[in-house]
């Protein structure tokens, strides 16, 4: 009675992208274990993963259902009940053969089960309702998906460098052009911030409106799927399967609730984003403006400076001649000192002879 567990393997589990219907988005860190579950109350077969206490794969499997090898190691299939397209990237070449003769095996087992009840809702002239929808066509995987490879994450590093504080004792020319690079080397790197913060509002806006509409298209299924829900339980000869049929379309229900909230929690954050990037533009203006400032400072200081370099220069032209001045008064007085020492001498040899 119940479900049991007939087959189980272990891979890398992937889901199409809801958006771009291209790309590959991993929903397992690790790889993970995937059974087939054959059902024998209601003689149905399905694939399920649990990835720790979350169901990451529940798919009925059908007749019209078809599984792909993509590569030597993966493959996809689509569900439409799920409205979506698993991936698996397996280990071996090997498992992933095994899985896909399992899943033909199985699929058949799903027709035959079927062509059998049909057969006796037939002898029995009962009117059944089969869930109408096609599969999704499976998009094509990409080069860089493989089984064994391990989600990557890039790791980003912000570097910071201390900034080096002017003294007190430096010239008021070099003071001003530190100032002047420190403030220019914050400029760029403001604009290559506002940029990047730019783009990153842009991108969230798109996503914003994008993710809107897909809230609205959740709500529009959720309604469908309660309306589905009313007409299955009026239908009172077929109860068990309408009780089914009501499970899944509740748990479906409770999924796309908690998508929602995801969505609205995300909302918000990108909300919350915009309003930083406003912030660090308003701090852009802001040191802009004394950037200005500070040049006007630095073209007034070299002004000054040329004044003094002038006053410098004539200062040392008048020390100058003042040396040449006192050189030609030093030689006039030698020449004084001379004359007057000879003189001396004179006035003693004529001393002595009186």
């Amino acid at each position: 009675m119940g479900e049991q567990p007939i087959f189980s393997t272990r891979a890398h589990v992937f889901q199409i992208d809801p958006n771009t219907k291209k790309n590959w988005v991993p929903t397992s860190k690790h790889a993970v274990t995937v059974s087939y579950f054959y059902d024998s109350t209601r003689n149905v077969y399905r694939i399920i993963s649990l990835d720790g206490s979350k169901a990451i794969i529940n798919s009925t499997i059908t007749p019209n259902m078809t599984f792909t090898k993509t590569s030597q190691k993966f493959g996809q299939w689509a569900d439409s009940r799920a409205n979506t397209v698993y991936g698996l990237g397996f280990s071996s070449e090997h498992h992933l053969s095994k899985f896909a003769e399992k899943f033909q095996e199985f699929k058949e087992a799903a027709r035959l089960a079927k062509e059998k009840s049909q057969e006796k809702m037939e002898l029995t002239s009962t009117p059944s309702q089969e869930s109408a929808g096609g599969d999704l066509q499976s998009p094509l995987t990409p080069e860089s998906i493989n089984g064994t490879d391990d989600e990557r994450t890039p790791d980003v590093t912000q570097n910071s460098e201390p900034r080096a504080e002017p003294t007190q004792n430096a010239l008021p020319f070099s003071h001003s052009s530190a100032i002047s690079k420190h403030w220019e080397a914050e400029l760029a790197t403001l604009k290559g911030n506002n940029a990047k913060l730019t783009a990153a509002l842009l991108e969230s806006t798109a996503n914003v409106k994008q993710w809107k509409q897909q809230l609205a298209a959740y709500q529009e299924e959720a309604e469908r799927l309660h309306k589905r829900v009313t007409e299955l339980e009026c239908v009172s000869s077929q109860a068990n399967a309408v009780h089914t049929h009501k499970t899944e379309l509740n748990q479906t229900i409770q999924e796309l609730e908690e998508t929602l909230k995801m969505k609205e929690e995300e909302i918000e954050r990108l909300k919350q984003e915009i309003d930083n990037a406003r912030e660090l533009q308003e701090q852009r203006d802001s040191l802009t403006q004394k950037l200005q400032e500070v040049e006007i400072r630095n073209k007034d200081l070299e002004g000054q400076l040329s004044d003094l370099e002038q006053r410098l220069e004539k200062s040392q032209n008048e020390q100058e001649a003042f040396r040449n001045n006192l050189k030609t008064l030093l030689e006039i007085l030698d020449g004084k000192i001379f004359e007057l020492t000879e003189l001396r001498d004179n006035l003693a040899k004529l001393l002595e002879c009186s």
